[in-house]
């Protein structure tokens, strides 16, 4: 299968009940916890160890006066060089996470802050954060009994970390010391319904413990927002860009492309594997078509279809290296500064400040994944127009439609491929490119990450869309086409045969937009992918 170990063929919920272990997250795991309720085990012996060393060197530390350790004796920031008493470092603790619930616009979806917990959780399980075990005990408790925190999308630079959108989440999570005055709990969802978040969690019996010195910083720092929202889009574009290919198969059928330009010798010439296996997956969705291949007239076909592979295959084995990446981060430790009590070149300092929490690395992934997501609803499109425009289609009716003229067809519906498709291109624009200063200067270069990783997951459902467009005009191109149905390939008859159990051809106008949602549905919960490989006796090549 093109997504190497992912089964993409498998539901949201078809993880539904399994044990998620801490400490070695793959991008399923996350999903799993974040759309199907896949219970997040208790912490093992080994890394609760792990995390407690850390942390009794953090309660040693506290109050020392020889030693000057950011963030725990320290102000943030521009403010590093002003020293804080030990009596006050709770309370800095706390403070860290109220100063930074500065986030605006919409609330995160409800996988994405899941994505969250679970990221957090784990990165925190390394034990070189110099939090106590409760902190990670709480996080993986609100997972386990469905407590969301409310956690507004923007705000984050992507660079101390994802400040704003993780103190909304370390504000349910924990509490400030009894002589605050002020201790924002922020808000939650429990079981669909929005309160506090102290009453959330008091509702769901799980006890907010208070933050001591360093645990109000450890939650807060980190990439935790770009990482946990890149794992979800890279698993959202696997399953897109395979079903970009059924879909590319598909209409060639209803175009009658010629497939020589798939041919195996020609490929391998070229030395892209990715190239190479996108042809192999096409050859087979069309093995024994009848209608591919069947106009005398064509020389060869136009771009869109033609080079398919060459265009749909770098974009897989750019997931391949994104995914790589993207794993490396589900399992790292971001925050500042790190505690590593067996450091060997220093008798006391065990804290190494330094720049984990930038999201350089995540904000060039997710803008690249952006990027070349938009590449395949680029060409979706261009295939769609083709079917629609009755000099390009090769005999079929304009616009899809027996009685053009009183029948718009399917006209407009690549109209909303064409919106989507240029949506896509503004929002492709690298947001890894800017960055605006911060903090009086002390944060002097930014990534900008956060606002990648929204962008990535729109591009990626816009592409979603544009695909469920072609699909619906492709199961209609091949409808016209006389005895089609008959003549689809081994691949492509059962997902037709799919499609049509669910949206019926369009005869006259009607809205299609339920049936682009249905579609979509399909996608999404496997039905189509599954199909076409029990057409083929197995997976997709």
């Amino acid at each position: 299968m093109s997504a190497g170990a992912e089964d993409l063929s498998r539901g949201v919920d078809s993880r539904r009940g399994d044990t998620i272990e801490l400490r070695d997250l793959g991008v399923e795991d996350v999903v799993a916890v974040a759309r199907s309720g896949a219970t997040v085990a208790p912490l093992d012996e080994d890394g609760r160890a792990c995390v407690i060393r850390s942390r009794e060197w953090v309660a040693e530390a506290v109050g020392r006066t020889d030693e000057t350790i950011y963030g725990v004796n320290t102000g943030f920031g521009s403010l590093a060089n002003t020293r804080i008493p030990a009596d006050q470092q709770r309370m800095l603790s706390r403070n860290v996470i109220l100063k930074c619930m500065v986030g605006v616009g919409d609330p995160l979806p409800e996988d994405w802050v899941r994505a969250m917990l679970l990221v957090r959780a784990n990165s925190l399980a390394r034990g070189v954060s110099g939090v106590r075990p409760v902190i990670i005990d709480t996080l993986v408790e609100m997972l386990n009994r469905g407590v969301i925190p409310r956690v507004p999308a923007k705000g984050s630079l992507g660079a101390s970390g994802d400040l704003a959108p993780l103190a909304h989440l370390a504000a349910v999570a924990t509490r400030g010391p009894e002589e605050m005055a002020e201790d924002s709990s922020g808000e939650a969802w429990l079981d669909g319904a929005l309160m506090t978040g102290d009453e959330a969690m008091r509702v769901a019996g799980i006890e907010r413990p208070i933050v001591e010195a360093k645990e109000g910083l450890a939650l807060t720092n980190g990439t935790t927002m770009m990482i946990a929202g890149a794992a979800l889009a890279i698993h959202d574009a696997r399953r897109v860009l395979v079903h970009a290919e059924i879909a590319a198969a598909l209409m060639m059928e209803g175009l009658r492309a010629l497939t020589e330009a798939f041919h195996p010798d020609l490929h391998e010439a070229n030395n892209q594997p990715g190239q190479v296996r996108t042809a192999a997956r096409l050859r087979a969705l069309l093995a024994g078509s009848g209608l591919v291949d069947s106009d005398p007239a064509k020389v060869q076909d136009a771009y869109s279809l033609r080079c398919t592979p060459q265009v749909l295959g770098p974009i897989h084995d750019m997931f391949g290296f994104l995914g790589d990446r993207i794993a490396g981060g589900l399992n790292a430790a971001s925050d500042n500064p790190l505690i590593f009590p067996d450091r060997a070149d220093h008798p006391t300092r065990k804290a190494i400040s330094g720049g984990n929490f930038h999201g350089a690395g995540p904000a060039l992934w997710l803008d690249t994944l952006g990027i070349a997501i938009s590449e395949a609803g680029n060409l979706s499109d261009r295939r769609v127009f083709r079917a629609l425009t009755p000099e390009l289609s090769g005999g079929l009716p304009a616009m899809l439609i027996e009685e053009a003229g009183l029948h718009g067809g399917l006209m407009t519906t690549q109209y909303t491929g064409a919106a989507l498709v240029s949506d896509n291109k503004t929002l492709a624009h690298p947001d890894s490119v800017d960055s605006i200063p911060s903090s009086a200067n002390q944060e002097d270069h930014v990534s900008m990450g956060a606002n990648a990783a929204r962008h990535a997951r729109e591009i990626v459902a816009n592409v979603r869309k544009v695909v469920a467009i072609e699909l619906v005009a492709a199961a209609q191109a091949v409808w016209l086409r006389p005895g089609g149905e008959a003549k689809l390939g081994a691949g492509t008859a059962p997902v037709y045969r799919a499609l049509r159990e669910r949206i019926r051809p369009v005869v006259a106008d009607r809205a299609l937009a339920p049936d682009f949602e249905v579609v979509e549905g399909m996608m999404d919960s496997g039905e189509l992918l599954r199909a076409a490989e029990e057409g083929l006796g197995g997976p997709i090549p």
